[in-house]
C-alpha cells in the first residue's frame, strides 16, 4: 500500500512538473537575429580586428597625448569611468572602446579647420594591459583570461575551465566590434570537437559566451523525484525538442 501510494504521489508530483516546464519552455526563444536593428549576416566566418585594434582604450586610463607644435595641448590625460578625457579647446572627449591610432584621429578631427590647419596627434598609453577575451555562460571558471593574438575557441573554453554540466553544445557564441561594427558569431562546440567543423579564431577583447541546456535542468529536476519508486523510471522528454 505505501509503494502504491508513493507511485501515486510520484505521478502527480511528475504531472505537475510536466506541465510548468511546458510553460517554461514555451517563453524560452533561443533563435538569433531576433532583436531591433539585429541581422543575419551573409558570412562564412567572424571578420578578424584589425591588428592596431587589439588594444583599445578603456577606463581610468593615463594617456600621452601630443599634438605636433602646439605644446599647450600636448600632455598627459586620465580618461574617467567611461573612457573620456576633458581636452582643451575640445571639452570632454569619449576615447573608450578606440585603438590609439583612432583615438589620434578623432582628436585631430575635432581640431582640424576650427583651432589647426592640418594637426598631427599622437596618442600613447601610459601602460599596455595585457590582452584578454571575456569568457562567460556555462563554464566552470568564468572571467577575464589572457589571450597573445590569436587563440582558438576550444583553447579559451578550456582556460575557463571547460564545459559546465549545463552546457548547451550547440550554442556558443562569439561577440566581437570590428570597425565600430559588432559581429555576432553562434558556434557548435561539440561539432567543432568531433572535428566537423573548424575551430575558429577568437581574439582579443572577443566575448565568449556558452548557453544554457533548459533539456538537461529538466532531466535533473524530473529526476529528483525517483527516490519516490523502489523501482527505475523511464522517462521520454518532449519538451523542447
Amino acid at each position: 500500500m505505501k509503494r502504491l501510494n508513493a507511485v501515486k504521489n510520484f505521478r502527480n508530483a511528475l504531472s505537475g512538473l510536466v506541465l510548468l516546464l511546458a510553460l517554461s519552455a514555451c517563453a524560452t526563444d533561443r533563435s538569433y537575429g531576433a532583436a531591433s536593428g539585429v541581422e543575419v549576416a551573409e558570412l562564412d566566418e567572424l571578420p578578424p580586428p584589425r591588428v592596431e585594434n587589439l588594444y583599445v582604450i578603456g577606463p581610468q586610463e593615463l594617456l600621452e597625448i601630443e599634438v605636433v607644435g602646439a605644446e599647450r595641448l600636448s600632455g598627459k590625460y586620465l580618461t574617467d569611468g567611461e573612457g573620456r578625457v576633458a581636452f582643451p579647446l575640445i571639452g570632454l572627449i569619449n576615447l573608450g572602446g578606440l585603438a590609439p591610432s583612432d583615438a589620434a584621429d578623432l582628436i585631430a578631427d575635432y581640431l582640424r579647420g576650427r583651432y589647426l590647419l592640418n594637426p598631427q596627434v599622437r596618442v600613447l598609453p601610459e601602460e599596455i594591459p595585457l590582452p584578454t577575451v571575456s569568457v562567460g555562460g556555462q563554464v566552470n571558471k568564468p572571467g577575464e583570461y589572457p589571450v597573445l593574438g590569436r587563440q582558438s575557441l576550444l583553447r579559451v573554453v578550456n582556460q575557463a575551465g571547460g564545459l559546465a554540466e549545463y552546457a548547451k553544445l550547440d550554442d556558443v557564441l562569439v561577440l566581437r566590434t570590428v570597425g565600430g561594427q559588432r559581429y555576432i558569431g553562434a558556434y557548435n562546440i561539440q561539432g567543432i570537437q568531433r572535428g566537423n567543423y573548424p575551430d575558429p579564431t577568437v581574439y582579443p577583447n572577443d566575448i565568449v559566451v556558452v548557453g544554457d541546456s533548459p533539456s538537461r535542468r529538466r532531466v535533473d529536476a524530473i529526476l529528483r523525484f525517483a527516490p519516490l519508486l523502489s523501482t527505475s523510471a523511464i522517462l521520454i522528454d518532449r519538451i523542447g525538442r
